[in-house]
């Protein structure tokens, strides 16, 4: 009897150790093919490099990042954007470089150093060549319009995306107001690096000075400049309203900053996600007019706070002594075709 026992029980426990192997070895198999079929179905992100040279307070900062997010979201996770404020990445014109060989995807750049590239990109920074902020973003989203401007650069390896409102430029000083070309006589105000920006200046009855944006403060502070031309956020966030606190609403400069990309890696992604980046930067240019808009409200009272004074002279006697320069610089069929096109967006 014991040893029929133990023979049963013998048995038994074989018969259970087959079963127990069997389904160790089933959750082995279904947790090794769940573990490869999660490593298929995880896309990595892109680590996406776009470089800037203001800070993260800045209008295009903040509309990029909300651009940022929805990317990430919409192309489940394809894609991060990764933004570099305060020139970490370099200048503006090193900048372009390092997007031309594909270092950096992106950067984000002044209108007038694209000129380089086509001269026709002229056009947008021409003075008073855009009537306000809205006819500006009327024309940066037409793609009638900029469609060809922005891919004629993409055999020089970069293409544009997208053109931010970059504010409008107007003279500061630490003289006088300004209301008339006659009241720039003898200042000398800084100008971006750029001939169209120096013969500007001089037609409007001041010199044009070249500098570097860092340098501007201590050059006006030690009498080397008079003054300079930029945006309200400018003026104030860089405390120039502190050595030059005449702020004259000339509005003669309105061009636009673009958002460029390395062309073969814009052209590597796929037909959906390339339509998701144009998508979500439309309404990252709206978004960033609106934050502009904001920005220049606090600028204006911060910097009356601390003792400027803003005036508004006529601007159709600036208008009438840059003319000139404008014809100069529609040389063009191509120039002239643009420009018109920019004209009868008005009406």
């Amino acid at each position: 009897m014991k040893t029929k026992e133990l023979k049963l029980s013998i048995i038994v426990s074989a018969v259970l150790v087959v079963f127990f192997l069997a389904a160790c070895g089933n959750t082995d198999s279904s947790a090794g093919g769940a573990a490869e079929g999660g490593s298929e179905a995880q896309v990595e992100a892109k680590t996406i490099k776009v470089a800037f040279n203001q800070p993260e307070n800045h209008p295009q900062f903040k509309a990029m990042e909300e651009f940022g997010e929805r990317v990430y979201e919409l192309t489940d996770g394809a894609y991060q954007i990764e933004i570099s404020p305060n020139e970490l990445l370099g200048a503006q014109r090193e900048t372009i470089e390092l997007a031309q060989s594909g270092t950096i995807e992106m950067s984000i750049v002044a209108g007038s150093l694209l000129e380089n590239f086509n001269e026709d990109f002229a056009v947008f920074n021409l003075p008073y060549v855009f009537d306000s902020a809205e006819h500006q973003k009327a024309v940066l989203k037409d793609s009638d319009i900029v469609g060809d401007l922005y891919t004629s650069i993409e055999d020089q390896g970069v293409t544009v995306l997208a053109g931010f409102h970059g504010g409008v430029r107007n003279v500061y000083n630490s003289i006088k107001p300004i209301e008339t070309p006659e009241d720039l006589q003898g200042m000398k105000i800084r100008v971006i690096e750029s001939d169209t920006n120096i013969q500007m200046m001089a037609a409007m009855g001041g010199t044009g000075t070249p500098m570097g944006q860092g340098e501007v403060y201590t050059a006006i502070q030690s009498g080397v400049l008079d003054g300079g031309e930029n945006n309200e956020l400018i003026f104030a966030n860089l405390n120039h309203d502190e050595i030059a606190p005449y702020y004259s609403y000339t509005q003669h400069l309105m061009f636009p900053d673009y958002l460029i990309v390395n062309t073969n890696f814009f052209n590597s992604m796929s037909e959906e996600h390339q339509q998701i980046f144009l998508d979500e930067l439309d309404k990252a240019i709206d978004l960033e007019f609106d934050l502009w808009d904001q920005d220049v409200e606090a600028a204006i009272a911060a910097a009356e706070e601390a003792g400027a004074e803003f005036n508004y002279p006529d601007t159709q006697l600036f208008k009438d002594a840059v003319q000139p320069v404008i014809d100069e610089k529609l040389t063009t069929d191509t120039a002239q075709a643009l420009y018109e096109k920019v004209q009868n967006a008005l009406q």
